[in-house]
């Protein structure tokens, strides 16, 4: 049964690595951005949504009313500021690496570099659970899983039913056919990274529930987001929720049946194999989806 129950509890936990990965995928798909700043914005919505809601006593999910327009204007002002510049790919990781190290330091000067973590006053879902059965399934862990699958569902078929979407995809094949027929570069890169700075700050959230705050937090994240998004394959939403299941119950799953420091490299020596039998992703076949 605790076999049964780890593997619950790591698909539940994928669900968030896939929100906080699918923002990254995008942008790096579409747009060709490598933007290591997506995790300065996840941990700005998470400190955000701990200021909000301890300050002024305001439900944990009521913050998204004023984080993901918030985080929405950033990434969208991001994109603005790369598409100017006309920075490249390889130079957007460096630059967004630049950024999300000024990010993280103004966060430790606002909020210090201890450990902050949301009272059970102003976030009851950090003690609820569900029992089903023998198995047990924490409250914020089934809300970060729900809200992933819907966001990401919503993100596919908005990809394709939706002329934006089309335009997407359109412009991530071939930009200068893309822009023949009349696409607004600029415009669709601000939108979907926009759409990414939202994604950005309910994956802040989410994780804000359960889990207790450090400005170092971000540097935790590299490895899981970016096997999740390297394994779902680049621009490949669907792809980056069952990546992210798959990641999250291979890690959960080793933890319990070897120890926790065994997990990433049992992970990472699986993802390389795979990655050498797909080198483009498991779910990808070229575009975005």
């Amino acid at each position: 049964m605790i076999h049964v129950q780890a593997a619950l509890t790591g698909a539940l936990a994928g669900g968030l690595y896939a929100l906080m990965a699918a923002g990254l995928s995008v942008t790096w798909g579409v747009l060709r951005i490598i933007n290591l700043a997506h995790f300065g914005l996840i941990l700005t919505g998470a400190y955000l949504t701990f200021e909000l809601a301890s300050s002024w006593s305001v439900n944990p999910l009521v913050t998204l009313v004023v984080t993901v327009p918030g985080l929405f204007l950033a990434g969208a002002g991001l994109q603005w500021a790369f598409d100017r510049l006309n920075v490249t790919e390889f130079n957007s990781l460096l630059l967004s690496f630049g950024l999300l190290i000024i990010m993280i330091q103004v966060i430790s000067i606002v909020w210090s570099a201890d450990f902050q973590r949301m009272t059970e006053t102003v976030n009851p879902y950090a003690t609820q659970s569900l029992a089903v059965g023998g198995l047990v399934v924490p409250s914020a862990t089934l809300l970060a899983f729900s809200f992933a699958v819907v966001l990401i569902a919503a993100a596919h078929v908005g990809l394709q039913r939706t002329f934006l979407g089309r335009a997407m995809r359109a412009f991530a094949q071939d930009r200068t056919v893309a822009a023949a027929f009349g696409i607004d570069h600029r415009r669709v890169g601000m939108l979907v990274a926009g759409a990414s700075g939202a994604t950005a700050a309910v994956a802040g959230t989410l994780f804000a529930l359960e889990t207790a705050l450090t400005p170092a937090t971000a540097f935790e994240w590299f490895g899981i987001v970016f096997a999740v998004v390297i394994l779902g394959g680049i621009g490949h939403v669907l792809g980056t929720l069952v990546a992210g299941v798959l990641v999250g119950v291979t890690s959960a799953v080793v933890a319990v049946l070897l120890s926790p420091s065994a997990a990433p490299l049992v992970l990472f020596s699986l993802i390389v194999v795979a990655l050498l039998v797909r080198p483009t992703g498991l779910f990808s076949r070229g575009g975005t989806r």
